[in-house]
């Protein structure tokens, strides 16, 4: 296996592994296991069985100590167990209310990762520490009673309950909408920091931007394929310029983040196929992530997709509830207000030297934030309230844009407020949106 392609798709890997919803459990349990036997050793060593120790840790005799890892051992499986429906259920009322794209956020909460974690360590802890008591009350005769490892699982069961009730507190604060929107929000403008500020290279001076590709760059190239079906989830920018500089090779990447491919479609052309061997191409493909779904780390477009299908559901019939929709307004223009100061990259990339290596393809501004915002008014041009903040917040963007995405913002500022409305309308919405138009949208 090729060097890049184990460190990208490795690194991919490890990241989905850590945010699955059983790892951390997972992690917990097995250490908790591995706790039990430490300090089963520690007691042993110290030779703790002997009852007639004053200290406050070793007042179980081998019936107590029975009783108390049986009891705690019994009611950490039962907690367990209703923890689990509880979140299953929470994944149920997201699915159905906020959509299936949200329930990455649920699976990947840390919280509850822990919460479970501590029940099911808890349980499995007191499960081999009481396997390993022997001997009945009063008989000192080849008796064993972990004392430390016994006060150690009263310990964890005292930590558990308060685990308990931060939970009951953390899944009902999950699951409300401004909790929601405010990690999409921040998903989605990590998601602009990642992509905007990054680069492949060095961006290209005057001189170097107007280098044109080689003439027979499409007749000699080679194109590398995907090697499974599905969504391009990230790209490993280093190591295409690593390898293009190291070899002499200019690239042109075909999928981006966020695009569907199926095997065999085309992910990298690299220029000139005479010099990229089969050991070269799999490091290239081993620099494309490829999985099952979309993801927010490199697609931007997704992270702000979220965000406009929430607001679209709360505008349908069957929920109709246009206060979220106007809290999702309000969270895009956070995600996108952040690109205001922002340089869009050039779609060239250069190593040191000045030499073009990667080519790709960049956002446009204008038209990311124009298809955001239109999706939305598509179900809420009869509402004046969903009107008036569209065209409020579109203002308020608009007079950050660069020049290029500023005309297209006003543009579909203009269409929204001209065509809202209609003969649905009451009276007194009318006049609002009247009044909307006059202004154009904009604040006094």
């Amino acid at each position: 296996m090729a060097a890049s392609f184990s460190i990208t798709r490795v690194t991919a890997f490890w990241g989905r592994l850590n945010s699955s919803f059983w790892f951390v459990p997972a992690v917990m349990a097995v250490s908790a296991v591995a706790l039990s036997f430490v300090l089963i050793e520690v007691d042993a060593l110290r030779d703790v069985a002997q009852t007639d120790n004053p200290s406050a840790l070793y007042t179980f005799g081998p019936e107590g100590a029975r009783a108390t890892l049986s009891v705690i051992a019994s009611s950490m499986i039962t907690v367990a167990s209703l923890i689990f429906s509880i979140t299953m259920l929470s994944l149920q009322l997201a699915s159905s209310q906020f959509g299936p794209r949200t329930l990455g956020n649920f699976m990947r909460d840390r919280s509850n990762q822990i919460v479970l974690g501590t029940f099911i360590a808890t349980f499995l802890y007191c499960l081999f520490v009481l396997r390993s008591v022997r001997g009945t009350e009063g008989a000192s005769f080849d008796s064993f009673v972990p004392h430390l490892a016994v006060a150690f699982g009263v310990l964890m069961a005292a930590a558990s309950v308060a685990v308990l009730l931060y939970f009951i507190h953390h899944i009902a604060t999950s699951i409300r909408v401004e909790t929601l929107l405010e990690k999409l929000a921040v998903e989605g403008c990590a998601a602009v920091d990642h992509v905007f500020p990054e680069r492949l290279g060095h961006g290209p001076s005057d001189e170097a931007a107007r280098q044109p590709l080689p003439d027979d760059f499409d007749t000699d190239s080679r194109q590398i394929s995907a090697d499974s079906d599905g969504y391009v989830q990230s790209i490993g920018g280093d190591v295409l310029m690593r390898i293009a500089a190291k070899n002499d090779l200019v690239l042109r990447i075909a999928a981006r983040p966020g695009v569907f491919v199926t095997q065999g479609a085309c992910l990298i052309t690299a220029y000139p196929k005479a010099w990229v061997s089969d050991k070269m191409e799999e490091k290239l493909r081993g620099a494309v992530v490829i999985g099952r779904d979309r993801t927010p780390y490199q697609d931007l477009d997704f992270a702000i997709r979220r965000i406009v299908e929430l607001a679209q559901r709360s505008l349908s019939p069957g929920i109709n509830d246009p206060t979220t929709a106007l809290y999702c307004i309000d969270r895009l223009g956070q995600v996108l207000g952040r690109l205001a100061d922002r340089d869009i990259p050039s779609p060239m990339r250069f190593d040191q030297s000045g030499q073009l290596r990667v080519l790709t393809e960049v956002f446009d501004l204008g038209d990311i934030t124009c298809r955001a915002f239109a999706a939305i008014a598509r179900y809420g041009m009869t509402d004046a309230d969903i009107v008036t903040r569209l065209a409020e917040t579109l203002a308020t963007l608009e007079k950050s844009f660069p020049l290029a995405a500023r005309i297209a913002v006003s543009d579909l500022r203009e269409q929204v407020l001209r065509e809202s409305g209609g003969p649905t309308v009451h009276a007194f919405d009318r006049k609002v949106l009247l009044d909307l138009q006059v202004s154009g949208g904009k604040k006094p």
